[in-house]
C-alpha cells in the first residue's frame, strides 16, 4: 500500500486517477483525514492514464468543448509527480501541452505549449489560481495544493462524510478565506468542496457528480466546478482511465511540449 500524500484534495481533475482503500473505522485527526483524501485524489498505482473531455458553459448559455489525454507518473509513493496533459480539440487549441513537476514541499513547475505562437510559457506561482485553458479549473487543480499549506479542522463527522474546514496559512497568496470538504468516509474521496469569502459567501464549487471502481480503485469519472459569481460551470468527464501502465520517464520532458509521446496518447 503507497503511503500518505502531502497534497490536498482541492483539486478536480486529477480526480481521474484515484485510489483508496475504504476504512472501516472512524478517523478523527483532520490531517490524517487530509492526507488520505489527498492521496485518494492524486495517487494510485505508480502511474494512471485517463482520457478527459472537459464542456465549459458561461452565464450566457455558449457552451465551448476541450478533449485531453492525462498522463501521470510517481516519482515516489506519495511524494513528487510529473504529469502531462496534451489537448487533442478542438482544432484551434489541438497540440496544446500542458507539464508539471509536482514538488511535495515546495512551488510546483508549471509549463504551458501554445503550438500557434510555437511558446513554451511558464506558469508563475502567481497564477496558479487562475483559469485552466478557458475552463472554471484552475492550473492548481490538475496537480493539487499542498496539504501544509492550510490549517484543517474536523467540523463534523456525519454517516456519510467528513467535513474539513481549511484556512491557508498565507492568505495573501489566495483568493479564498477558507474551504470546506465533505470528504467520503467509505473511499475518502473529496466528494463536494466549497470556496468562501471572509463573509462565509460561496463562490466557487466543486463536486464529483459520478464515481466508478477502476482497476479496484474508486475512481471519480465525472466533475463540476462552478462559478457562483458568473454563474458559469464546467463539467470534465473521464474516460478509459488506467493505472500502472508502464509509462516511462522520459515523457516527462520539456521535449514532450512540442513533441508529445503518441504511443502514449492513443488508447
Amino acid at each position: 500500500m503507497k503511503s500518505r500524500t502531502l497534497y490536498t484534495g482541492a483539486a478536480a481533475l486529477s480526480l481521474a486517477l484515484i485510489t483508496v482503500p475504504a476504512f472501516a473505522e472512524t478517523m478523527t485527526d483532520p490531517v490524517a483525514i487530509v492526507e488520505a483524501a489527498n492521496e485518494a485524489s492524486y495517487y494510485a498505482g505508480d502511474d494512471g492514464r485517463s482520457a478527459a473531455r472537459m464542456l465549459i458553459a458561461d452565464d450566457d448559455g455558449n457552451r465551448q468543448r476541450r478533449q485531453f489525454t492525462l498522463l501521470r507518473k510517481d516519482v515516489e509513493d506519495g511524494g513528487d509527480q510529473r504529469y502531462l496533459v496534451v489537448f487533442s480539440r478542438p482544432a484551434d487549441i489541438r497540440g496544446t501541452v500542458f507539464r508539471v513537476e509536482k514538488q511535495v514541499g515546495d512551488s510546483d513547475d508549471r509549463w504551458l505549449y501554445l503550438p500557434g505562437l510555437d511558446l513554451v510559457k511558464r506558469i508563475s506561482s502567481g497564477d496558479k489560481r487562475t483559469s485552466f485553458v478557458g475552463s472554471h479549473f484552475y492550473y492548481e487543480d490538475i496537480s493539487g495544493r499542498g496539504t501544509g499549506e492550510d490549517r484543517h479542522e474536523l467540523v463534523e463527522t456525519t454517516e456519510a462524510y467528513y467535513v474539513i474546514e481549511s484556512t491557508p496559512r498565507d492568505p495573501d497568496n489566495v483568493e479564498f478565506a477558507r474551504y470546506r470538504s465533505w470528504i467520503d468516509r467509505d473511499t475518502l474521496l473529496p466528494m463536494r468542496t466549497a470556496y468562501q469569502r471572509e463573509s462565509g459567501e460561496i463562490y466557487r464549487r466543486m463536486e464529483v457528480t459520478e464515481v466508478e471502481t477502476i482497476d479496484g480503485y474508486p475512481t471519480g469519472t465525472e466533475v463540476r466546478m462552478q462559478d457562483l459569481d458568473s454563474g458559469g460551470e464546467t463539467i470534465t468527464q473521464f474516460r478509459y482511465s488506467e493505472y500502472d501502465v508502464g509509462l516511462p520517464d522520459n515523457i516527462f520532458s520539456e521535449r514532450s511540449l512540442r513533441n508529445p509521446p503518441r504511443e502514449w496518447l492513443r488508447r
